[in-house]
C-alpha cells in the first residue's frame, strides 16, 4: 500500500468521525513527503521515524506530539492489516514537564497600559494599536492570530459581538464583548478610520495589516519596560498568548467568588474560547494559587453542609 495514499484514506477516516483533524493531517503529510512519493508502508523503518522526529536535545513537547501522531496513524495501518507492527522507535525519551503560561496580576496589567500610553518609540506600532489588541486579548480571550485577522466587518459595535472566522480549528465562532472592551475598539476605529487597508481591522502607522512577529516584539520590549518578568533562569518571558490564559483563568475565579456552578459555565467558556475539547479549558482550573484558594473554599463549604446532614 503506497504510503501517502494511506495517509490520506486514514485522514479522511478520522475527518468521518467529526475531527477538523487539521494539524494532524498536515504533519502526516509532512511525513509522506519526507518518506518518498513511491514508497510503501511496509518500507518505512523505524530509522526513517528517527529521521523525522529529529535529533533535538533535550527532546521537546513537539517531538512527542508528532511521535503520538504517527503512532495513531500507524496503529490503523496495523488494524487494517497493511503492516504487521509500527516501525517506531523502542525507546521513547521522557516527556518534558508541562509548559505552564503566565498569569498577569491586575497591577501588572495596570502597569503595561501605563507604559503603553507614555510609549514614545517611532515604531509601525502606534501604542493605540498596541494598547486596544492587548485589552482585545484580554477582555475576550481571544488568540493573536484571531485579534490581527479582524476585518471591519467583523465587529459588530450595535450587537457587540465579534465573528471568529476560520479559527486553528478550521471553524467559526461568535464572540460577545462588554461596555468597556466596546469602548476600546470604537475608539480605536475612529483614530484608523481612512487608512489604506480596507479590510483590516488592525493597522499599522502605514495602514497595513499588523503582523503577529511584530507584535510579539514590541510587547516584550513594553513588558520588560514594566517590569513584568520571569524569574530569573525562565526560558519563556510572558507572551502575549498568555493574556487568553490570564483571561479563563480570571474568569473561573471570578465564577467561584460569585457562588456559580463552575462545572457547567467550564462548557459555556469553552465554546466560548473556541476549543474542541472541553479537556482544552480544564487545564485553567489549576493554573493559579487565588484559584485554587476559591475552589478550595468552594469544596469545604460543601464538605461542611455534607456532614451537617450527616
Amino acid at each position: 500500500m503506497n504510503l501517502q495514499r494511506l495517509i490520506e484514506q486514514y485522514i479522511a477516516f478520522q475527518q468521518s468521525l467529526g475531527s477538523p483533524f487539521v494539524s494532524d493531517a498536515i504533519a502526516l503529510r509532512a511525513f509522506g513527503r519526507a518518506i518518498g512519493v513511491r514508497a510503501s508502508v511496509g518500507k518505512v523503518r523505524p530509522q526513517h521515524v528517527d529521521d523525522f522526529l529529529g535529533k533535538i536535545k533535550p527532546v521537546t513537547l513537539t517531538w512527542h506530539t508528532k511521535y503520538s501522531r504517527l503512532r495513531s496513524f500507524f496503529r490503523y495501518a496495523v488494524s487494517r492489516g497493511y503492516i504487521a507492527e509500527a516501525p517506531l522507535p523502542i525507546l521513547i525519551p521522557k516527556r518534558p514537564p508541562p509548559f505552564v503560561p503566565y498569569i498577569f496580576s491586575r497591577e501588572e496589567l495596570r502597569r503595561l497600559l501605563q507604559v503603553i500610553d507614555a510609549d514614545r518609540r517611532n515604531t509601525c506600532l502606534e501604542p493605540a494599536t498596541i494598547r486596544t489588541i492587548i485589552l482585545l486579548l484580554y477582555g475576550a480571550g481571544l488568540r493573536l492570530r484571531e485579534a490581527v485577522d479582524l476585518s471591519r466587518a467583523d465587529v459588530d459595535f450595535s450587537g457587540s459581538v465579534l465573528t471568529i472566522r476560520k479559527t486553528k480549528f478550521g471553524k467559526t465562532r461568535l464572540v460577545p464583548f462588554g461596555p468597556q472592551l466596546g469602548r476600546a475598539l470604537t475608539r480605536y476605529a475612529g483614530r484608523v478610520q481612512g487608512r489604506l487597508a480596507e479590510a483590516q481591522f488592525f493597522t499599522t502607522r502605514t495602514g497595513t495589516s499588523v503582523k503577529p512577529d511584530t507584535l510579539q516584539h514590541n510587547f516584550r520590549i513594553l513588558c520588560d519596560l514594566a517590569g513584568i518578568r520571569r524569574t530569573a533562569g525562565a526560558s519563556e518571558q510572558p507572551r502575549l498568548h498568555d493574556l487568553r490564559h490570564t483571561f479563563a483563568v480570571d474568569r473561573l475565579t471570578s465564577w467561584y467568588r460569585q457562588g456559580a456552578d463552575v462545572q457547567r459555565l467550564l462548557h459555556q467558556l469553552s465554546v466560548y474560547l473556541g476549543h474542541v475539547h472541553l479537556r482544552h479549558t480544564q487545564v485553567y482550573l489549576s493554573m493559579t494559587p487565588e484559584l485554587l484558594h476559591e475552589a478550595n473554599k468552594r469544596f469545604e463549604n460543601y464538605a461542611g453542609k455534607e456532614q451537617a446532614r450527616d
